[in-house]
């Protein structure tokens, strides 16, 4: 999976330069340039700090080895004095530590200075890690059927691995990467639907396709002032009140309650479709955008709201 275009190329060692394959992290692009990327090949995460003597004596032997796999693993250096939250998420007692990330998990790790034999075993670990983790070639169009099938049955994970499958065989695949910011909103991984997006490959961006990602992400960040049990309480008090109603669809899109969501903002428009300039009109149409425009819930909520508009 490509994030961006800081996110280290796929393990080919013809188009791998050194700044591609070994580079500083910080906390704020480690789920970027280590958990994405290790999506798609495995990532070495050496904690080291400039105090440090045996880090020094690790450091070039490591780096090394790592550039002698020619990109079939890459290496991120994390300076422990400067990401101490890093460190702690990772439990991290002791300088040299190495981490072997694969597909967001840690599979591997030593500590302290190790010879370069075991430095090798350690990489080529890895790398077998990665070779028997690559899927047969894919049926892609059938895939992304299966995947939004899952998606949309509440099966999040299940279209994660399906999504992040296509993306090793076609990293560009503009639907596989829309439907895996959908899967990290359908989680609450709000963080990493915000990576994918900001850091989307300029070929994906610029796809029509890519809007749906946005306005997911747009509404999925949306937190109501009032909770979801107050808002219905005021809707109850007063059917007329639409702006609770579009709160009320908000936060249940958010909540990942989409079918609900679509179904306020029908009613308000049952009620008054010309309330305040069509609000809950433009709002549902966000909602489209967002869901997709030839999602089941879609089609049929825009069924629902011809029938509204022209009854």
């Amino acid at each position: 999976m490509i994030i961006g275009e800081n996110t280290p190329p796929q393990p080919q060692a013809t188009q791998a330069s050194p700044q591609d394959i070994i580079f500083d992290v910080s906390a704020q692009d480690f789920e970027q340039r280590v958990m994405a990327a290790s999506m798609q090949v495995p990532v070495i995460v050496d904690f080291w700090a400039p105090w440090c003597g045996p880090c020094k004596q690790l450091m070039p032997v490591l780096e090394k080895v790592v550039m002698a796999a020619g990109g079939q693993v890459l290496m991120a250096k994390v300076n422990l004095d400067d990401n101490p939250e890093l460190a702690q998420a990772l439990r991290v007692q002791s300088v040299p530590m190495v981490f072997g990330f694969f597909q967001g998990q840690p599979i591997d790790a030593f500590s302290g200075v190790q010879p370069e034999s075991k430095i090798r075993e350690f990489v080529g670990k890895l790398v077998a890690a990665a070779k028997g983790a690559q899927p047969d070639a894919l049926d892609i169009d059938a895939a992304l059927e299966g995947a939004v099938q899952a998606l949309n049955e509440g099966d999040a994970s299940t279209a994660h691995a399906i999504y992040s499958q296509i993306l090793q065989q076609d990293a560009l695949n503009v639907a596989a990467y829309v439907g895996l910011v959908r899967c990290f909103i359908a989680a609450a991984q709000i963080d990493q639907a915000v990576a994918m997006v900001d850091n989307a490959p300029e070929e994906i961006s610029k796809a029509s396709v890519f809007a749906q990602a946005r306005s997911a992400l747009e509404l999925a960040q949306i937190v109501p002032d009032s909770s979801l049990d107050d808002l219905t309480a005021k809707i109850t008090k007063n059917k007329d009140d639409h702006q609770a109603r579009i709160d009320l669809a908000q936060g249940l899109f958010a909540a990942g309650e989409k079918a609900a969501a679509t179904d306020a903002l029908l009613e308000s428009i049952t009620i008054d479709r010309e309330w305040n300039d069509g609000a809950a009109r433009k709002e549902l149409l966000k909602l489209f955008e967002a869901i997709g425009h030839a999602d089941p819930l879609t089609l049929a909520a825009r069924r629902k709201l011809s029938s509204i508009l022209f009854s």
